[in-house]
C-alpha cells in the first residue's frame, strides 16, 4: 500500500482551489514574496484562504432559515522590526496579488538586500489530526433539516414542561495556503461543525432556559441520535433545574468549578495572559515571571494543539507552523508563553504554533488551541464533601478579563449552594469575581476526572474570533468573590 502524505494532499486541494482557477502557480508566490524583498524585511508572507460554510436553524418546530456563503482571498504581511504591513484582497489574481506584495513593502527599509528563499512544499511528520473531508457535503440538505426536526423532537418529548425549542447547525470547509519567504509552502483543509440546543420550560407562570451545544473537526455524521439524547438531556435538566433556583448568596466563599466547559475561567483568566504579545509588551501580570510560581502545587496548565477532531486543534498554524503541546504552568511554576512567528523572533523565543488569524483579512496574533488543566488525584464528590459552606459552578453563560489587571467576572448558567459537604438548592444570577493569577493561588484540590468541553469555545481577541477548546477537572478554589442576588 502507498502511504500519502497527508501534507501533500492538502497542498493539492489548496492549488486546485486556490491558485488553478486564477492562473497563479509557485513562480507567482515567489515573485510577490521577491518584490517585498527589493526593499529590506525581516520576514514576509502570503496568506491564501477558501472558506465555504452553511447554517441552518430552527424555532417553534420549523426549520425557518438557511444560509449558504463562500468567501476567499488573500493576506499579505511583511514585518521589519517591530513593524508590520499588512495588506488582503478578494481577488487572487496575479496582478492583485502583485498590488498587495507592493502595498507591503512600504514598511520595509529602503535600500536593502534581503531575499526571499525559494519554496519548498511542507511534509508532515505526524498523522493528520483531522480528516479533510467536506462536512457540507457530508449529508444532503433535507438530511440536515430533518436532523434538526429530530431534535425538536426529542426535547418536546424529553418534558411536557418543554415550550419552546430553538436549534441550529453549521458547517464550515476552509482550506489555506501559507507561502513564507523563509520558504515554506504549508496547506491544511479544515472541517468544522456545531450542532447547539436551546430549551424553554415552563411551570407555574415560570420560564426558564437551558442549553446543550458541541461539534468539532469532523462531518455531520458525528451527531447520531445518541448525541442528539445527550444533548437534549443535558438542556432540559439545565431548564428544569433552574426552575428551582433560588436567589444566589453573595460574599466571599470557597467555590467549587465543575469539569469541562468552566475551564473558560482558566481560559479567559490565565490563557490570554500567557500569549506572548502581552508578555512582549509587559502588559500582562505574567510578564517577566518565567520560572516563578503564579499557581497553587498541583496546578499544571497546557495549551494544546494536536487533540484529534477537536474544535481548538490545527495541524497547522496559520503561519505554516505545526502545532504543538505546550506546557504553560507545571506544579504551579511558569514555564512559558504561546508565540506566533513574530513575537517569538522579538522575544528570542521558540516559537510555539499558536499564530492564528480569523481570516484573510486578519493579522496573525498568539491565539490558545485547546487550553486545560490536568488532573489531580481527588475524588470530586470528596472535593463537594469537603466544602462545609461555599458554591459550586457547574456551568457558565459568559466572562471577561482585564489582560493588565488580570481581574475577571464570570457569569454562571447553572449554580448550587453547597452546605455541610453537600449540594442544597441550586442559585439563578451567580457571578464569581477576582484576579486570575490570585484564583490560580487559592486552587485547594484537584479533582481526578478531567475533561474538556463538548466543542463549543469561540475565542475573541483584538477583534478577531476563533474556535478554542477548553477543560478542567473539578477544583476547590478558596475565598472567592461571588456576586449574587439575595
Amino acid at each position: 500500500m502507498k502511504l500519502v502524505d497527508p501534507a501533500i494532499n492538502a497542498l493539492e486541494c489548496a492549488r486546485g482551489l486556490l491558485l488553478d482557477p486564477w492562473g497563479l502557480n509557485e513562480s507567482h508566490l515567489s515573485g510577490a514574496l521577491g518584490e517585498i524583498f527589493t526593499h529590506q524585511a525581516d520576514y514576509a508572507d502570503l496568506y491564501f484562504q477558501y472558506t465555504r460554510s452553511e447554517g441552518w436553524s430552527l424555532d417553534e418546530g420549523i426549520v425557518k432559515s438557511g444560509s449558504f456563503s463562500i468567501e476567499q482571498g488573500v493576506g499579505v504581511r511583511a514585518v521589519s522590526g517591530e513593524k508590520t504591513a499588512f495588506a488582503y484582497s478578494d481577488s487572487l489574481s496575479p496582478d492583485a496579488l502583485l498590488s498587495s506584495a507592493r502595498v507591503v513593502r512600504s514598511i520595509a527599509r529602503q535600500g536593502g538586500s534581503g531575499k526571499s528563499g525559494i519554496l519548498v512544499p511542507s511534509s508532515s511528520l505526524r498523522p493528520t489530526l483531522y480528516t479533510g473531508t467536506d462536512p457540507i457535503a457530508s449529508l444532503p440538505a433535507p438530511e440536515k433539516v430533518a436532523l434538526l426536526g429530530r431534535l425538536d423532537t426529542l426535547a418536546r418529548a424529553a418534558d411536557s414542561r418543554v415550550v419552546q425549542v430553538m436549534a441550529s447547525l453549521g458547517a464550515e470547509y476552509d482550506v489555506v495556503l501559507v507561502a513564507g519567504s523563509d520558504g515554506r509552502l504549508a496547506a491544511d483543509v479544515r472541517p468544522l461543525v456545531h450542532l447547539s440546543l436551546s430549551v424553554i420550560v415552563e411551570h407555574n407562570g415560570r420560564r426558564e432556559r437551558g442549553s446543550a451545544a458541541g461539534g468539532g473537526r469532523v462531518d455531520l455524521s458525528y451527531f447520531s441520535d445518541d448525541m442528539l439524547r445527550s444533548y437534549v438531556d443535558k438542556a432540559v435538566r439545565s431548564a428544569m433545574t433552574n426552575l428551582d433556583a433560588k436567589p444566589a448568596p453573595a460574599g466571599q466563599m470557597t467555590v467549587v468549578l465543575g469539569p469541562g466547559w468552566p475551564g473558560i475561567m482558566l481560559h479567559e483568566a490565565v490563557g490570554h495572559g500567557l500569549e506572548g504579545d502581552f508578555n512582549r509588551r509587559g502588559s500582562s501580570l505574567f510578564a517577566g515571571r518565567i520560572g516563578q510560581r503564579v499557581a497553587s502545587k498541583g496546578v499544571t496548565v497546557i495549551d494544546d494543539g494536536t487533540l484529534e477532531n477537536r474544535r481548538g486543534s490545527l495541524n497547522m498554524d496559520d503561519e505554516g507552523n505545526a502545532t504543538q503541546r505546550t506546557v504553560l504552568i507545571e506544579d504551579g511554576i511558569l514555564k512559558g508563553y504561546l508565540q506566533d512567528t513574530h513575537n517569538a523572533r522579538l522575544m528570542g523565543a521558540a516559537v510555539t504554533g499558536n499564530g492564528r488569524r480569523e481570516s484573510y483579512a486578519s493579522l496573525p496574533m498568539p491565539r490558545m488551541t485547546n487550553t486545560f488543566m490536568l488532573g489531580g488525584d481527588k475524588d470530586p464528590q470528596e472535593i463537594i464533601a469537603s466544602v462545609k459552606k461555599g458554591l459550586y459552578a457547574v456551568d457558565f453563560g459568559g466572562g471577561q478579563v482585564d489582560i493588565t489587571s488580570g481581574k475577571f467576572v464570570f457569569s454562571t448558567s447553572e449554580a448550587w449552594v453547597i452546605e455541610n459537604g453537600k449540594l442544597m438548592y441550586p442559585v439563578k444570577g451567580a457571578t464569581l469575581i477576582g484576579s486570575g493569577p490570585d484564583a490560580m493561588n487559592q486552587i485547594s484540590m484537584i479533582g481526578n476526572d478531567m475533561q474538556l468541553d463538548s466543542g463549543v469555545g469561540t475565542c475573541g481577541k483584538e477583534g478577531q474570533s476563533v474556535p478554542v477548546g477548553v477543560g478542567i477537572p473539578t477544583v476547590r478554589m478558596e475565598n472567592l468573590t461571588v456576586g449574587g442576588t439575595a
